[in-house]
């Protein structure tokens, strides 16, 4: 054997692709590139990681249902309301249909909108508990959304059980105008009313939280805690910028940005959540709160 043969054996042997039941796009999915430092992590690695870059902290994205399974005692999630579907009151089309766009988002995520609200237990304090998803058409916020927050509420003050909610939105959807905003005064009535019966309402800000979700249910919490590297404002930098004709600190509505000037009580890194709030929970409880 040639040395020249002996090297292109052993480049056959090291192949990463070999195994022919192994495809490209399996390959692919093997590592995540990281949006901040762009270091190339194994993906069961970052999975391990609670979805956050072992090297620089970035915390990627990450669904209603995982944040749900990282967040929630194993076994004790109780899933309500997850019949009410979205409508399509106004006929509405842009490029496609609204209905289209919501079947799609339903057929992509398995959720029949873009909040997942029920009861739970985190270190075994009770709470009632919504989660918001990116994934469903930008966490965007409908009548199901506004809808299902209130219900939570009406539910928790009857069984006397705090509120914790988790937004992640880019705001109301526009696909029912009208109909989307007047959800930013249902559930900010709804949070006075938890305030009136003097429970616990905590709200967690997570990458993105903007729009109508911010004017409302998302940062009327009496204790308000933000997942680090997450985007908070209400509209986005560069449409600021254009109407103020200046140009915005860097860093600008980071939860690091909006905890220096006190617009938040907590910065937490998201291996340190589930902790925070019990913590949280179980003093107020103790306290009669």
């Amino acid at each position: 054997m040639t040395l020249k043969d002996w090297f292109d054996n052993k480049k056959k042997k090291s192949s990463l692709n070999t195994d022919p039941k192994i495809a490209d796009e399996d390959l692919y999915k093997l590592w995540t590139k990281c949006y901040n430092c762009n270091a190339s992590i194994p993906t069961k690695d970052l999975e391990k990681n609670e979805m956050v870059c072992p090297n620089c902290n970035y915390h990627f994205r990450i669904n209603a249902k995982t944040r749900i399974k990282q967040i929630v005692d194993e076994g004790t999630f109780e899933e309500i309301n997850s019949n009410i579907k979205p409508s399509d009151p106004l006929h509405f089309v842009d490029s496609i249909s609204y209905s289209e766009r919501q079947k799609a988002a339903q057929e992509n995520t398995g959720l029949n909108d873009a909040v997942i609200t029920g009861f739970a237990k985190i270190n075994n304090e009770e709470t009632a508990l919504a989660v918001m998803d990116f994934e469903y058409m930008g966490g965007s916020m409908g009548s199901v959304v506004g809808e299902k927050i209130a219900l939570l509420i009406e539910q928790a003050i009857a069984k006397r059980l705090p509120v914790v909610v988790f937004t992640a939105s880019g705001g109301a959807r526009m696909q029912e105008s009208v109909l989307s905003l007047m959800q930013m005064a249902k559930t900010s009535c709804a949070v006075a009313k938890m305030n009136e019966e003097k429970l616990l309402y905590i709200t967690v800000l997570t990458e993105p939280t903007f729009g109508g979700v911010t004017a409302s249910f998302g940062t009327l919490g009496d204790i308000i805690i933000a997942e680090q590297g997450a985007r908070i404002g209400f509209a986005g930098k560069r449409v600021i910028e254009q109407t103020i004709k200046q140009k915005l600190p860097a860093g600008f509505q980071t939860a690091e940005y909006l905890m220096k000037f006190g617009q938040i009580d907590i910065l937490s890194h998201r291996k340190d959540l589930k902790d925070t709030i019990s913590k949280l929970l179980k003093l107020h409880k103790k306290a009669g709160l």
